[in-house]
Formats: C-alpha cells, sequence, structure tokens
C-alpha cells in the first residue's frame, strides 16, 4: 500500500462517536455496572432493626398506610389489565375477543370466575 494510505487509516478513530456504544464494550467484565442490588440479610445486618422503636417501620415489621393509587383490576379470564366490565355478568375482561367468549359462557360457569375473585353475584 501506499504511505498515504496507511496514515490516513491511522487518523480515524476505532469507534465513531455517533454510533451507539454496546455494554461489552463501555463495561468490560468484571466491571460493575452501577447499582448493585442487596439482599435482605444485608439490609438488616445493617440496620439493626432491635434497636429501632418497634412501632417504626423496618425490614422485619412491614407495615404501611394503604396506597393512594387506585387497585390494579385484572380480566378474569386472560389475567391482563381489564379497563372492561362486562354490564350483564360483571365480569372484567381486557379486549373485545374476551367480551365474546364471556358472552358463551354458561352462568355457572360465570359463577366460577366471580367467586374466584370474591365476588359473590347473583345472576337473574
Amino acid at each position: 500500500m501506499e504511505p498515504e494510505v496507511v496514515k490516513a487509516e491511522m487518523v480515524l478513530a476505532p469507534t465513531l462517536l455517533f454510533k451507539k456504544v454496546q455494554t461489552a464494550d463501555k463495561y468490560p467484565k468484571g466491571q460493575s455496572r452501577g447499582r448493585q442490588w442487596k439482599h435482605l440479610r444485608y439490609l438488616l445486618q445493617a440496620a439493626d432493626a432491635s434497636s429501632m422503636p418497634p412501632d417504626r417501620p423496618n425490614y422485619l415489621n412491614i407495615q404501611s398506610p394503604p396506597s393512594i393509587y387506585p387497585t390494579k383490576r385484572y380480566c378474569d379470564i386472560t389475567g391482563f389489565e381489564a379497563p372492561y366490565v362486562d354490564p350483564r355478568t360483571k365480569l372484567r375482561y381486557a379486549d373485545p375477543e374476551v367480551f365474546k367468549q364471556i358472552r358463551m359462557l354458561p352462568d355457572e360457569y360465570v359463577q366460577r370466575y366471580l367467586a374466584l375473585r370474591n365476588a359473590a353475584v347473583v345472576l337473574r
């Protein structure tokens, strides 16, 4: 090769700045990737819960006030989040295909699904 071409290849950077850096290049093997999770055992040792007052929440007595967020409602058939409720059977469903399945269910199956959710509704 000619000397000018060899010099030009050495001037270029090995990685281009506009390309995303791969995780393996950014963190070589054995190097920390940021925050590490701690096991409960280590948290309990560090907190020394025996010296705290008993009414103060810690990892041993997990007591907290009720959530300020509304409870999530899940589809009775699929288990996905359910934004809809069938007005006739009171079953929750996630999409129209599940709604069709709910409408084809016999009443005794509907009662069983409601019993699983502890929603004792008597259908008429």
